[in-house]
């Protein structure tokens, strides 16, 4: 029995009666279990337990999808968070730190999440593993960090990666060349599941393997996946047995996340005794950030909303600065036993996440996805803390990359901090245009990167090149017309100036 069906969210809303919409969900799940189930009948035996442990997952996402109507926030209930429900971290510094600092971070596992490609910057492979600094790449930098800690505080303070179906093999590749270093890395995979065909709601793979041509049907469902699969791999329960209480995750390409020992010691020593099963950190956004998630009362919660999850007529309002000050940096501190307690009473909620893609051939799919920071609701006493801006600092382009390989930093322990030298603690807002999407193009068009310590913003458009030595400051624009390329020279020192078309360099 099968039903084809355009638009499912809009015949849903237009089927009169209720129980005409509940036969086409029950008649939606039936196929897709027949499908699933086909599916499981090709996994070799050495695979069934985990692809019956993915499909069980994916079966009761796509349940509650089918049951979850429009936008998953009534706009009505959402409320600013109560002032004490956000604490400035000045506050939580001032506290100082204990003499024992180290039994504290004994305590503690860092947690990066590693399932990403590093495809929106034209490499192939983990993300992870692209060279960031001084041929350091986002991993080399997060295990110096650790090692530093460790050999610093004589603690043992491991690191855990969340890796992909995508990520995995490269990654435990690289890892041998860290078997020296004064830090345990393990790793745990986050679920595979199954894409959905748009208009069929039906998944598109036909058996479980996910190499070749099928490597388009499967996908990573988010790093809310986290909770579900970390506790299904037995490491959660080895860690806390090893008497680790709290984890710090953040996504590997946050070079700002580091472990703070202000935030950890407030969190194993809080001041009314009470514990925080879960701490978000937040900062103030800027015009740049106005699409991230934020903190809302809700409920009586504290509650991540996301753009997603946002009612159109709204959409404006939750981007204004005014009203939503703070977005969530996905830097978490998170209980162990609490992961436990809920994972085993299924008691943990996120909503849910479509995510529509366009596949090479054509062909429209959904992905079904959770975030992290959802969750923060299904614990308890949780906590926002405004940290400064400097923790949080990702690398998602290009012009990111820019940033992070120039002087505005220095690299020390594999922590990269602001430069003394520059006078605003703020970054310049940098735009390299399409050229420079691909880090190969974007490393073959700088000799050597410029001086910015003085840039408040730079754009590039169109076939440009950067000689040795160059610097820039103020605002500077270079825009080559289509078919000319401006080379600036070595040694060029660019001040407010805008460069166009034939290179001609005028005063801004």
């Amino acid at each position: 029995s099968f039903i084809f069906i355009q638009d499912f969210s809009q015949a849903m809303s237009q089927a009169g009666s209720s129980q005409f919409q509940e036969v086409i969900r029950q008649e939606l799940e039936y196929s897709m279990k027949v499908e699933l189930d086909k599916i499981l009948a090709t996994a070799h035996s050495n695979e069934v337990e985990h692809t019956k442990k993915d499909l069980e997952g994916f079966k009761k996402l796509f349940h509650r999808f089918l049951q979850e109507k429009g936008p998953s926030v009534d706009w009505g209930k959402i409320q600013r968070p109560p002032e004490d429900s956000i604490q400035p971290y000045e506050k939580i510094k001032a506290r100082g730190l204990p003499d024992n600092i180290a039994s504290v971070l004994n305590k503690l596992v860092v947690v990066k999440l590693n399932g990403g490609l590093g495809t929106s910057m034209g490499c192939k492979g983990p993300k992870s593993l692209i060279g960031v600094r001084n041929e350091n790449t986002f991993l080399d930098l997060t295990v110096q960090q650790i090692e530093h800690l460790n050999k610093s505080y004589n603690t043992d303070v491991p690191l855990v990666l969340m890796n992909s179906f995508n990520t995995d093999d490269d990654t435990k590749k690289i890892l041998q060349k860290y078997s020296h270093s004064r830090v345990k890395i393990y790793t745990f995979n986050q679920s595979r599941y199954p894409r959905i065909n748009k208009e069929t709601l039906l998944p598109i793979a036909k058996d479980v393997s996910y190499s070749g041509e099928n490597t388009e049907c499967w996908y990573p469902p988010g790093h809310g996946d986290i909770y579900a699969s970390f506790y299904n791999s037995g490491l959660l329960d080895n860690l806390i047995a090893e008497g680790k209480e709290y984890i710090f995750v953040s996504n590997i390409d946050n070079l700002g996340a580091t472990v703070d020992l202000y935030i950890l010691n407030h969190l194993m020593n809080p001041p009314n005794g009470k514990r925080c099963e879960f701490v978000m950190e937040v900062t103030n956004k800027t015009r740049a950030d106005v699409k991230g998630g934020t903190l809302t009362q809700y409920e009586n919660k504290l509650r991540l909303v996301e753009i997603a999850q946002v009612p159109k007529a709204h959409v404006d309002e939750f981007k204004s600065v005014s009203k939503f000050k703070i977005f969530n940096t996905n830097n978490l501190w998170i209980a162990l036993s609490a992961i436990k307690r809920l994972q085993e009473k299924n008691a943990i909620d996120m909503e849910i996440i479509v995510n529509p893609k366009t596949l090479d051939g054509g062909l429209n799919v959904i992905q079904l996805e959770t975030a992290v920071g959802a969750a923060i609701k299904s614990f308890e006493n949780s906590l926002g803390i405004n940290v400064p801006r400097s923790r949080f600092l990702p690398v998602k382009t290009t012009s990111d990359l820019l940033l992070v390989m120039s002087n505005l930093y220095s690299l020390n322990a594999g922590s990269l901090t602001m430069s003394e030298k520059r006078e605003f603690p703020t970054v310049p807002l940098v735009k390299l245009g399409s050229s420079f999407t691909k880090v190969q193009d974007y490393l073959r068009r700088f000799e050597s990167i410029p001086d910015m310590l003085e840039l408040d913003h730079l754009t590039v458009s169109g076939d440009v090149t950067f000689g040795k030595n160059v610097s820039l400051k103020g605002t500077v624009i270079i825009i080559a017309n289509h078919g000319d390329r401006i080379d600036i020279p070595a040694g060029a020192v660019l001040e407010n100036k805008i460069v166009s078309g034939n290179l001609r360099i005028l005063d801004h």
